[in-house]
């Protein structure tokens, strides 16, 4: 049986293909069009992800009609069951039958006319160029399944993570009315413990306070989240003030609004005082001592040993390091692609096993990479297409290992490309750790912000020596302590409170990445490279071989490995 997962109410509209249990492809929508989190303007939701669905199907070399259910993660009836209890509008949500829906928002009545019409739409609107896989009549009624929007997270934390049974935390924005959820979950079912609800959220709270700090809500929280390691929590009781413990689970935000004390908002892109990172810090902690405690609630109710995170503040490293420092769980996994992207893997495994009455899994998630890859032959026509001068190297490893310790930056293009925010060596940049010069250079390169640190990536046998607690991290969903012995060998990675996020490599996980680290390892005795995310100027990271090339040609990369050929800016060798 095949199922389709769409993501697609609110922002990082997705796409996932699971068969009998197993998952085929996943893809981000922004990956393709190039536009960053596939955003769609109001007052619509973000467009069908066409181009996902689309990589999706060719992954399994199926259209379509041969798919048997399709599970969307938004459950639009939920809000027009409130909504209805309010004041009314008719508006047709499907052809000309008017059905009343309230005004909660004066645009809520087109984003769930939307929504309701997805299925109509999937086909219908498909762009001409993908409507080969995308044509033919709209799903069959009963194979298109609308799944409540934390319980696709839900979903996607506990289903493909290595735990049996598990405690379940998702803390992200507003599904429907829920910003938290909590559930228990047991070999493919999830049993609900209670939830909270709108307006009272954690990540509202937090992307309230990334626009008063200068920067873009709903994208830039690292940015927040980094400045804060600048700061001291003399705000702290400012926040605490916001949010409001109540018992079983339960929490209860206050309407930020900034006082005299916190002084004005910055504005975008103007100069960063010790204030805001002060207002930063004290953030980042009332937000984790609280979840601290809902995760104590949540252990005491379950009795688990394992927890599961989803949901945008799942993305918070400095939290998940907390968590994981209160020892309350034994293991803590957390959904690599823990914002909305990750929803439609959740919805298509949770459809998946309700339609098969599935009592085990079938799929695990050792690894993200499940994107789409391009041949060999594919990646050779993109180089002479571009009209660059390449060449073929016998030893990726070897020669990629060379650049890096000559401190050249690299551009690394291998497999399949990543589900989630993070490149994890599919689509990645490289570089070598050993110089703190080199933070600057990374950023420069990117054009980004130079608040946040890089990331390292490690050789997993190796990570241990190097990162306190650094046994099994392959997604960088965490920070770890670098050890006190190696803080000055690999300065690139190490932020201004001694921690890193640590991206734990196994051969069998990446086998190219490992062979660069083990080379690299051979040539300077130090195991970790600066591993950062392949995308340039705010766009999103890149997809194919000539997205690749472009961002290689119009910033400063020294070179690019793209499958087993070789790219190099000829000036350099001057």
């Amino acid at each position: 049986m095949y199922t389709l997962g769409i993501n697609a109410a609110f922002h990082d509209a997705s796409a996932c293909l699971v068969h009998d249990g197993k998952v085929v492809a996943a893809a981000q929508e922004d990956r393709f069009t190039r536009r960053s989190h596939a955003r769609g303007p109001a007052p619509c939701p973000g467009r069908l992800p066409f181009h996902a669905v689309d990589a999706c199907l060719a992954a399994a070399d199926i259209t379509l009609a041969q798919v048997d259910q399709v599970a969307y993660a938004y459950n639009p009836y939920a809000i027009l069951r409130e909504l209805r209890r309010q004041g009314f509008v008719t508006v047709p949500l499907r052809g000309a039958l008017p059905v009343d829906v309230a005004t909660g928002s004066p645009w809520d009545p087109l984003f769930l006319c939307a929504v309701v019409r997805a299925s109509e739409s999937l086909v219908h609107e498909a762009p001409r160029h993908l409507r080969a896989r995308l044509q033919g009549p709209p799903p069959r009624p009963g194979t298109w399944h609308y799944i409540p929007h934390h319980l696709a997270h839900a979903a996607a934390a506990f289903l493909p993570s290595p735990f049996r049974s598990a405690a379940v935390m998702t803390l992200g924005g507003c599904g429907e009315r829920i910003t938290t959820f909590y559930a228990l979950g047991n070999a493919t079912r999830l049993h609900p413990l209670g939830w909270v609800g709108a307006p009272h959220s954690l990540v509202a709270l937090y992307q309230d306070v990334t626009a008063h700090l200068g920067f873009a809500p709903a994208a830039d929280e690292d940015c927040v989240l980094a400045l804060g390691a600048h700061g001291r929590p003399v705000f702290l009781d400012f926040f605490r003030q916001h949010i409001r413990l109540l018992g079983d689970g339960r929490y209860a935000t206050a309407p930020f609004h900034p006082s005299a004390r916190l002084g004005p908002a910055r504005s975008r892109g103007g100069p960063l005082e010790q204030r805001h990172c002060d207002i930063a810090r004290s953030l980042q902690l009332a937000v984790e001592d609280v979840v601290a405690h809902l995760a104590r609630w949540l252990h005491d109710v379950t009795e688990e040993k394992h927890l599961c995170l989803a949901g945008e503040l799942a993305l918070n490293s400095a939290l998940v390091a907390r968590l994981r420092e209160e020892r309350l769980f034994q293991e803590i996994w957390v959904q690599p692609a823990a914002g909305d992207a990750g929803t439609a893997l959740g919805a298509a495994l949770w459809m998946d096993a309700v339609k098969r009455c599935a009592a085990t899994r079938a799929f695990q998630m050792d690894h993200a990479f499940l994107g789409p890859a391009f041949s060999d032959e594919e990646l050779a026509d993109a180089l002479r297409w571009s009209g660059a001068p390449f060449r073929r190297v016998d030893d990726v490893a070897e020669a990629t290992a060379a650049l890096l310790a000559e401190e050249r930056v690299v551009a690394f293009f291998q497999g399949r490309m990543e589900l989630g925010p993070h490149g994890l060596g599919a689509r990645s940049v490289l570089a070598s750790p050993r110089r703190a010069e080199m933070r600057a250079r990374v950023d420069q390169l990117k054009e980004r912000d130079d608040l946040r640190p890089l990331d390292a990536a490690v050789l997993a046998e190796e990570a241990p020596r190097w990162f306190a607690g650094a046994r099994t991290a392959p997604f960088l969903t965490a920070r770890h302590d670098v050890m006190p012995d190696k803080a000055r060998l690999i300065p690139a990675v190490r932020h201004v409170d001694g921690t890193a996020r640590v991206h734990t490599v196994h051969a069998q996980q990446h086998g190219a990445l490992h062979g660069v680290l083990q080379a690299f390892l051979q040539r300077t005795h130090v195991p970790v490279l600066v591993n950062t995310t392949f995308r340039v100027r705010g766009e999103p990271m890149v997809c194919t071989p000539r997205d690749a090339l472009q961002a290689f040609w119009t910033s400063p990369l020294d070179a690019l490995v793209l499958g087993p050929f070789l790219v190099e800016k000829p000036w350099l060798h001057g």
